[in-house]
């Protein structure tokens, strides 16, 4: 009996530790998948347009990239990026005491991101891997996520912003992995790339003992052969950490070796320099300085900090699986930057540029001040209803129902290093610019009709290899989640399918309310736009350099432009021009303001301009001005010492944030 009694007693404690454990189903308007940039956003735009909405991150730090070390951000054009992700390098912005920044340390943009999800209360569970989707029909009915407990959500929309698509892959909706062929969809940088950049100089022996083939392939070299030019295959470019260093000594740990350091692993890198005898720390590494003595780090030349060929596995891979990836990463990432600095092979100039550096004690304080952000460049991409490709980058194909812009060069790192006539040489890089801002489908963060009509991916999204190189920038990720968190909002609203979604709906409502909270919008005139008017003289237009597709250049020859803004509600407005940096820039542009009674004089300081990052202007403030309908302002060369530009003019109501 005794034993029957503690048998019982037993089972009960066990029923009752298991009905404390389960969680009970959750039931939101929109879930949102993936702790990124992109995750925030959506999550944060969906609770300002009133769903109830939950954000399910697998991460324990939110922010992706963004606060992963790429502060350096990549850009194109800023004219591409709008809405809440525009707002957000605004608070950056505001934190260093300027208008807009987009340059910043990795806990800024942490603190940043955190005032979203703090001021709109947007729930969020850490740490939840994503377990199983449960499909009735077309539309995704549930999704289950496993970290401390187990947890069934469910909703009535979902929003894929994990850099990896593994929502998008449960639910069964069509993707790709790797490089299509040119052929596929008609393009010439897609596939196999041999090409110059980031690439060995002739020369280099690939061998163990050099000249000698049967002593083996030095690490990271590859045996396959070369493909030919353009064709298709499952190689993913490379990744890499974006590393957050600094060379302040107060706030500055040294360099150790880590561990399983292989020295062996960066014998190529002494090879490569025995043929740059002029070579610096810069030749290895892209260091990008950053605000507080810090930088952005980035792969750079030939060998550096992408593991290239070591990443093909990640895209399908389970949970274990990437994180020993991602481990083996950054092994190799931490025993480089140990290597330059250390190995008494390395010269002399590059081992002490690469001590003025260390970790910084005040980022990532929780995971031993290395980010916890592989950057995983590319990694599945979905196959929806319409794939962007090469052609829209170039402007030869434009769609009408874009929910975004994207603008930087069709961007691909190396996807292999292999053995090329005797000699090493890297495959896979494309760095194809030379085009203006372009919009992205609103079909392409969709699944095609038929496999899921309640999914958005606006990560993971539909393009080529080539096109996604292109698209895939964090902000422009920002950018898209809005959009798709809109378009789930109104779908909701209108009980219709992503498929069947009122896209000019989607983009009115982006465009009148930008940052979703119904303040007044900012005014943007550009120099191309219709209140760009009353031209007099002699402009140039290029085509290069400015904000937007175009800006307009006149050397002394007294040229004016006048830009007048669709104002509808009077009011308190701060005016600023956006100043591209040129060659010989007068030191005073004269303008004038009319505010819609008087006019006002705002000449342009050019020593006022400073210029940071990968874009070649910024906003400068002209001020703060009462105007009314009819109100413009007047750029002018009249008597200017040098080149005088006119491009964009934006009217930001007071007291927005």
């Amino acid at each position: 009996m005794m034993q029957l009694k503690t048998l019982l007693l037993g089972m009960a404690l066990l029923l009752s530790g298991a009905a404390q454990a389960a969680t009970p189903p959750q039931e939101v308007d929109i879930c949102v998948y993936g702790g990124t940039s992109a995750g925030i956003i959506a999550a944060y735009t969906a609770k300002q347009l009133h769903k109830t909405v939950l954000l399910v991150a697998p991460e324990k730090r939110l922010g992706g990239l963004t606060t992963g070390g790429l502060g350096y951000t990549d850009i194109g054009n800023k004219s591409a990026i709008t809405g809440i992700s525009r707002d957000f390098y605004r608070r950056i912005g505001r934190h260093y005491g300027r208008f807009e920044q987009w340059i910043f340390e990795p806990h800024v943009a942490e603190e940043t991101f955190r005032q979203y999800l703090q001021s709109a209360a947007v729930p969020v569970i850490y740490e939840y891997q994503l377990a199983g989707v449960e499909k009735e029909g077309q539309r995704i009915t549930a999704i289950r996520v496993t970290g401390k407990d187990t947890r069934t959500i469910r909703a009535k929309m979902f929003i894929d912003c994990s850099y990896e698509g593994d929502l998008m892959a449960k639910a069964g909706v069509s993707y790709t992995v790797g490089r299509e062929a040119n052929s596929q969809y008609n393009e010439t940088y897609n596939g196999v790339q041999l090409r110059d950049k980031h690439q060995f100089p002739d020369g280099v022996d690939p061998y163990v003992t050099p000249g000698n083939p049967e002593s083996g392939l030095l690490w990271g070299i590859s045996p396959e052969a070369l493909a030919p030019q353009g064709s298709g295959d499952k190689k993913v470019q490379s990744y890499n950490f974006r590393i957050c260093l600094s060379n302040d000594p107060k706030n500055r740990i040294p360099i150790t070796q880590p561990e399983d350091y292989q020295p062996a692993r960066y014998e190529l890198l002494l090879r490569l320099l025995e043929k740059l005898p002029s070579a610096t720390l810069n030749t290895i590494l892209k260091v990008d300085r950053m605000p507080a003595n810090k930088t952005d780090i980035n792969n750079n030349g030939a060998f550096s900090t992408d593991m290239i060929g070591k990443n093909y596995d990640y895209p399908e891979a389970d949970a274990a699986t990437r994180k020993k990836i991602i481990h083996e990463h950054e092994v190799y990432t931490k025993g480089l930057l140990y290597f330059i600095g250390h190995d008494p092979r390395m010269p002399a100039s590059i081992r002490e540029a690469m001590l003025q550096w260390g970790y910084p004690k005040d980022e990532y304080t929780d995971n031993g001040h290395w980010s916890p952000q592989l950057y995983v460049r590319e990694v599945r991409r979905m196959v929806g209803e319409y794939v962007m490709t090469q052609a829209n980058c170039e402007g030869r194909e434009k769609v009408t129902d874009g929910v975004g812009m994207a603008a930087y060069t069709m961007d691909s790192h190396n996807c292999q290093r292999i053995v090329v006539n005797g000699m090493v040489k890297n495959e896979g890089d494309v760095q194809i610019g030379g085009f203006g801002p372009y919009p992205v489908s609103y079909r392409s963060i969709i699944p095609k009709k038929g496999e899921c009509e309640n999914l958005l991916v606006p990560v993971c999204l539909s393009a080529s290899h080539i096109a996604y190189g292109s698209i895939r920038m964090e902000p422009v990720f920002m950018v898209l989640a809005q959009s798709a968190a809109t378009a789930a909002s109104l779908c909701i609203d209108g009980k219709a399918p992503v498929q069947q979604a009122d896209v000019a709906k989607i983009q009115q409502l982006l465009k009148e309310d930008p940052l979703a909270d119904g303040s007044t919008p900012e005014i943007l005139v550009d120099d191309n736009d219709e209140g760009a008017t009353a031209k007099t003289g002699d402009w140039k237009t290029e085509y290069r350099g400015g904000y937007g597709p175009t800006l307009l250049v006149d050397s002394g020859k007294g040229s004016t432009i006048r830009y007048t803004p669709a104002i509808k509600k009077a009011g308190s407005y701060r005016v600023y021009t956006y100043v591209p940096r040129v060659a010989n820039h007068a030191t005073v542009t004269p303008a004038l303001v009319y505010d819609g009674r008087s006019r006002h004089t705002a000449n342009i300081q050019s020593a006022r301009v400073k210029v940071e990052g990968q874009t070649s202007g910024e906003w400068v403030e002209l001020g703060t001005y009462q105007l009314q309908p009819g109100a413009w302002v007047e750029l002018s060369g009249k008597g200017a010492d040098g080149v005088v530009v006119a491009d964009a003019v934006l009217f930001v109501p007071d007291g927005k944030k």
